[in-house]
């Protein structure tokens, strides 16, 4: 129910952001592919054409509105509009407990993880209000529903989206432009990769975390994602969706 809609998704370079831009131009829409690393976006585009779709690939850092404002307008010049975002784009930071933490790292993460998804609903919003129909899909975390030790910026950013998430929903409620969160506990993308450096060890704490005793995938993220963008969830908005092998149930 996305078909000859389009979609900007943010952070779409890899991992979960790159499974929801395959997964929605597998389904029909235009994929406008956003991330920091133009590399990355590329190949996603060039990934989305090669299957039959349809995409183009920008370079977005979302933590400089100037730079969100003008990835929205160049969607807007190159689609004619804009029915789906996916604000996915963010990183974990830092690990270290509160008191041994940098200040340069807080400002990092909340700048990308919390202002930057603000920064994307800013400039989303308008166009989807003018057409009167929308659905802006905000990618939080399980951490923005709990604590979690020794990442307290991640978990701050992660429960303002939540809350900003929440609080759109209500501003627009009646205007046909729906807003919903997405809260994943621990999925096996190339960012957990990089903390695990290889070490089966360390994979199969984070898989044991989890009652399922595995991580999710991106894939299955992005099918929840796609859901939630799509006419078939047109009574959810407001929602903060935990998508966690059973972690939340504990």
């Amino acid at each position: 129910m996305v078909e000859g809609k389009t979609a900007v998704v943010t952070g779409a370079g890899s991992g979960i952001g790159q499974a929801v831009a395959l997964r929605l131009a597998a389904n029909g829409a235009n994929v406008v592919v956003a991330d920091i690393d133009a590399q990355k976006a590329d190949e996603t585009r060039a990934i989305i054409e090669e299957h039959g779709g349809s995409a183009s690939a920008v370079e977005t850092d979302v933590a400089d509105e100037a730079a969100v404002a003008e990835m929205i307008a160049g969607a807007l010049d190159r689609y004619g509009g804009l029915d789906i975002a996916v604000n996915n784009a963010g990183i974990v930071g830092e690990l270290a407990p509160i008191h041994e933490s940098s200040t340069e790292n807080w400002h990092r993460v909340l700048g990308i993880n919390l202002h930057g998804v603000y920064y994307c609903m800013k400039y989303e919003l308008r166009p989807m209000l003018e057409a009167g129909s929308g659905s802006i899909v905000n990618i939080a975390s399980m951490s923005g529903l709990v604590g979690t030790e020794n990442v307290a910026q991640y978990v701050a950013a992660k429960h303002g989206v939540v809350g900003l998430t929440k609080t759109a929903a209500l501003e627009y409620a009646t205007s046909g432009v729906r807003v919903n969160a997405v809260c994943p506990a621990m999925v096996h993308t190339p960012l957990i990769d990089s903390y695990a450096q290889g070490n089966e060890d360390v994979l199969n704490v984070y898989r044991a975390m989890q009652p399922m005793q595995r991580m999710g995938t991106p894939e299955e993220i992005a099918n929840l994602v796609a859901w939630l963008a799509s006419d078939e969830s047109t009574f959810m908005t407001g929602a903060a969706v935990n998508i966690d092998g059973g972690q939340m149930s504990r």
